[in-house]
């Protein structure tokens, strides 16, 4: 924050103690380097233990988002060469990644379109 020259914002951690029991939960004020623990069963206490749960719900969705989104992503995209129409017809042409894993570069050659360079790129982006 200092290096954007972000002022005026309370920086404030969480932990919960070395058991990790809930309710137990530590808060550390940054600028004035101190640590707080509320009472057990205490409305700062519940209202912790909600912000930090909140705060793990919306990491977790974030990470489920990003990792659904890298799965519907293909192995082929981002190769130099290897469009839409080229990557289906590698696909459709070695019956999947599998076939396609087992081509050489020879046989990546004999698909039209596909250059010499093209096909040592694809051969070494998959092995």
């Amino acid at each position: 924050m200092q290096e954007n020259n972000i002022k005026g914002i309370e920086i404030i951690g969480i932990a919960k103690d070395e058991n990790r029991t809930a309710g137990e939960e530590r808060l550390f004020v940054l600028s004035q380097n101190i640590m707080l623990k509320p009472e057990s069963n205490s409305l700062l206490s519940h209202m912790t233990q909600f912000i930090r749960n909140e705060a793990h719900r919306f990491a977790i969705t974030g990470h489920r988002k990003a990792l659904a989104k890298s799965r519907k992503k293909s192995l082929l995209e981002g190769i130099d060469g290897i469009g839409e129409k080229r990557r289906a017809d590698l696909l459709n042409h070695f019956g999947g990644l599998q076939g396609l894993k087992k081509a050489s570069v020879e046989d990546l050659m004999k698909i039209k379109g596909i250059s010499s360079e093209i096909a040592q790129n694809l051969y070494a982006h998959l092995h």
